[in-house]
């Protein structure tokens, strides 16, 4: 049985202002009207034997995952909650010890939840092929074909072929991201290939390599497993022990130690999307090179990726500029620097500013809120909640509350108090006062939320009681 694993722990901050941590890439449609989790999911459909698919996140992101497999109807076998990112070698290790309880023989597909493959035949194909080398105990990995130096990506040399096999070579070493000089060897040579991160393996035969090369990974990852809780559809790690696991890659665990690790050379269009000019190159382009998204209007602007989510963008006599526009933050870069994105990202981390986190509009598991104005005292919110949904039963110390119903029906909880609202009607949450918001009618709820207060922070908040099990 073969059971994808698909990674989505990620936080993608090259792509920033549009990734960000409570909202990364793999949960953005980035190139087509899917996410890239939603289309690395679709990928796997001409794969045949396989179960359904095992998917590791971060817990903060379990609602917007689970949200998202719904609505193209895959029903994982677990979603498991990372509470925090250990790398891949320890997320391989929960998904393989999980595995082998259904299936002893179980073989996983691990695959990150934001590359772009453009060719999804040549995928399967190279999956498919790969299958009979994984059944062997071989560690199975996919050498993207190179087509250019990159010096954003690691690399894999291998030359020799795998006896009885057409497909395969063996791996004689990984690298890491060479500088623009040895990636022009490397290229050149022939004998190298593009790290791409997804591999195929028995979970048997990693967990045994773990063991003999990172037991200590080993150890922690079958104590997370073990103490994990189960929170309605999601399994929960437990943070203890995994906080204690070390924070490495799979290649670095295991595949640049064992004898059998094993390379098939794909060449399906794969893009990692790792920066805005990876964006860029794979986006439709007009006659002077540029991909212009949203409302963009240009003048004698060339090779530049343009993209406006919330107002007018203008550019005039520019080009190799990547500009991207969102409600709360712009970024300009020249192509040829948006690695440096993360350097920019880190700054704004040092001084503690909210862009790195959260957009404007804000995602919960009931709906989402978008600040729309606030000062020293005050914060106006509009709040969307999705039918049949529930705000937690809650309070707060230092802030009181007007709602005013845009459209739709409320169900308020104010107290002891239980009233129903609907299109112009509004209520006032007094500073202290237990209460509740909930949609019961079948349209969404669109509320203006006025705050008022000596402290204005979301962690004023608390539940009493939430129907997604939060308690923060």
């Amino acid at each position: 049985m073969l059971i994808p694993v698909i990674l989505s722990g990620g936080v993608g901050s090259r792509l920033w202002p549009l990734s960000r941590e409570s909202y990364p890439k793999q949960l953005l449609p980035l190139v087509n009207e899917q996410t890239l989790l939603q289309n690395t999911l679709k990928r796997l459909q001409g794969i045949s034997n396989q179960s359904s698919p095992l998917i590791i996140c971060n817990e903060n992101h379990r609602f917007l995952v689970a949200e998202q497999l719904r609505k193209i109807n895959v029903y994982p076998k677990h979603i498991v909650l990372e509470p925090l990112g250990r790398n891949t070698a320890p997320a391989a290790a929960v998904a393989a010890l999980s595995a082998i309880t259904y299936d002893p023989e179980a073989v996983l597909l691990i695959l990150p939840a934001d590359h772009i493959i453009a060719n999804p035949e040549a995928f399967t194909e190279a999956v498919n092929a790969g299958m009979p080398l994984a059944l062997e105990n071989y560690l199975v990995t996919f050498g993207i074909v190179p087509t250019a130096p990159e010096t954003g990506y690691g690399y894999i040399n291998a030359t020799e072929a795998i006896p009885n096999n057409s497909v395969a070579l063996a791996v004689k070493r990984f690298v890491e991201k060479p500088d623009f000089e040895t990636a022009q060897a490397y290229i050149a040579s022939g004998e190298y290939y593009w790290n791409s991160g997804m591999f195929l393996f028995k979970a048997a035969h990693y967990l045994k390599e773990l063991e003999t090369f990172a037991p200590d990974i080993l150890t922690a990852s079958k104590q997370a497993l073990q103490k994990a809780k189960t929170d309605q559809d999601f399994l929960r790690l437990d943070e203890t022990a995994f906080k204690a696991c070390p924070s490495e890659s799979i290649d670095y665990a295991v595949m640049e130690k064992t004898q059998t690790a094993v390379v098939i050379p794909l060449d399906a269009g794969w893009n990692d999307v790792g920066s805005w000019s990876s964006l860029w190159e794979i986006s439709e382009q007009d006659n002077q090179g540029n991909v212009s998204l949203g409302d963009v209007v240009t003048e004698k602007v060339q090779n530049s990726y343009l993209r406006a989510e919330h107002r007018l963008l203008t550019a005039i006599g520019v080009k190799d500029l990547m500009i991207i526009e969102t409600a709360d933050a712009i970024l300009v870069a020249n192509k040829d620097h948006v690695q440096d994105v993360k350097k920019i990202v880190s700054r704004l981390k040092t001084d503690a500013r909210r862009e790195t986190e959260l957009h404007s509009k804000v995602y919960r598991p009931w709906g989402s809120y978008e600040c729309i104005d606030n000062e020293q005292r005050f914060q106006v919110k509009r709040i969307t909640v999705n039918p049949g949904a529930s705000l937690s039963l809650q309070m707060h110390y230092h802030r009181s509350e007007h709602w005013i119903v845009v459209q739709g029906t409320a169900k308020i909880t104010r107290g002891e108090e239980t009233m129903i609202l609907s299109e112009n009607q509004s209520t006032y949450i007094p500073l202290g006062v237990k209460h509740r918001l909930e949609n019961p009618g079948k349209l969404p709820l669109e509320m203006i939320e006025v705050q008022s207060g000596s402290y204005l922070g979301e962690d004023d908040i608390v539940r009493f009681d939430d129907i997604y099990g939060r308690h923060k």
